[in-house]
C-alpha cells in the first residue's frame, strides 16, 4: 500500500475509488458548463418564403435575419443561437407547428424570440401566444409592420382569422408609414395593417416602405432605439448579464 498524503489527512473518501477535496483546498477548479441557447423565428409574410399568387418569393424577412446574424458575431455570441426563417403559415396546423416550430424549440428552458413581418407579424404575434400557453417563455416579440386586419385577406391567405392576443415579456411593434409609397405599401393596405389599441411595450412609427422589413427593424424610435437594439439587449442579457457592446 503506497504512503498516505498527509495534505488529505482528516478528509473523507469515496468508498475505495477517489479521494473528496478536502476542506482546506483552495485551488481552482474548472467545471464543464452547458452553454444556454436560445431560439429565434422569423416569421415572413405573403409572398416572403414562398410565392404568393405569381409574386415572391422574396425573402423580405432575411434581409432582418442576416442583420441579426451580424449583431450576434458582433456580440461573440455567433455559436448561441439557432435563427429560423419561417412562412407565415408554417405552424397553422398540428403538424406544421410539431415540424416547424416545436421541433427547433423541444426544451422549456430555451427562451424563444419571434421576429414577424406583415401576415408573419400577425401570425407571429399568435404564435406567441400558442407557444407562451405550452410553457414556453418568450422575452422579445417584434412585429413589422404586422397586416392582416382586412377581412378580404382571410380568404386568399393562411392567417389566424381572429385578432391576435399576443404573450411575451416584451413587445415591440414598428408601423411603417412611408411618405413616399410604393407598390408594397399598397399591398399592405389592401391586407390592412394591425391597428392595435393597445398591448405592445414599444409602439413607434417609421418613415419606411412596407417591404423593406430590414429597414423597420432597424429603424430608431422615438425612444431612441430601435427594434433590432431592443431584441439584442435582452439576448445580450441573457448571455452575458449586460447590456450590449
Amino acid at each position: 500500500m503506497g504512503a498516505e498524503n498527509p495534505a488529505l489527512k482528516g478528509c473523507q473518501k469515496l468508498v475505495v475509488t477517489h479521494d473528496l477535496t478536502c476542506k482546506t483546498d483552495v485551488t481552482v477548479k474548472q467545471a464543464s458548463v452547458t452553454p444556454k441557447t436560445i431560439v429565434v423565428f422569423f416569421v415572413g409574410g405573403a409572398g416572403d418564403k414562398e410565392s404568393y399568387y405569381l409574386t415572391g418569393p422574396n425573402n423580405n424577412v432575411v434581409e432582418a435575419r442576416k442583420i441579426f446574424i451580424k449583431n450576434m458575431e458582433i456580440e461573440g455570441l455567433a455559436d448561441t443561437y439557432e435563427a429560423h426563417h419561417l412562412s407565415c403559415n408554417d405552424f397553422l396546423t398540428d403538424e406544421g407547428l410539431q415540424a416547424n416550430v416545436l421541433a427547433k424549440a423541444p426544451d422549456l428552458t430555451t427562451p424563444v424570440y419571434i421576429v414577424g413581418h406583415s401576415l408573419g407579424g400577425w401570425n407571429g404575434a399568435h404564435l406567441s401566444a400558442v407557444l407562451s400557453n405550452r410553457g414556453y417563455r418568450i422575452p422579445v416579440l417584434v412585429t413589422l409592420d404586422p397586416v392582416g386586419e382586412g377581412k378580404i385577406v382571410y380568404g386568399i391567405s393562411s392567417i389566424y382569422q381572429q385578432e391576435p392576443k399576443p404573450k411575451a415579456e416584451y413587445w415591440v411593434n414598428v408601423r411603417a408609414d412611408a411618405k413616399d409609397w410604393n407598390f408594397s405599401d399598397l399591398v399592405a393596405d389592401f391586407g390592412e395593417q394591425w391597428n392595435m389599441a393597445s398591448g405592445p411595450n414599444m409602439n413607434g412609427r417609421v418613415d419606411v416602405n412596407h417591404a423593406d422589413a430590414w429597414a423597420i427593424y432597424i429603424a430608431v424610435l422615438e425612444c431612441g432605439k430601435s427594434a433590432r437594439d431592443i431584441l439584442m439587449e435582452s439576448i445580450v442579457e441573457h448571455f452575458k448579464g449586460k447590456k450590449c457592446a
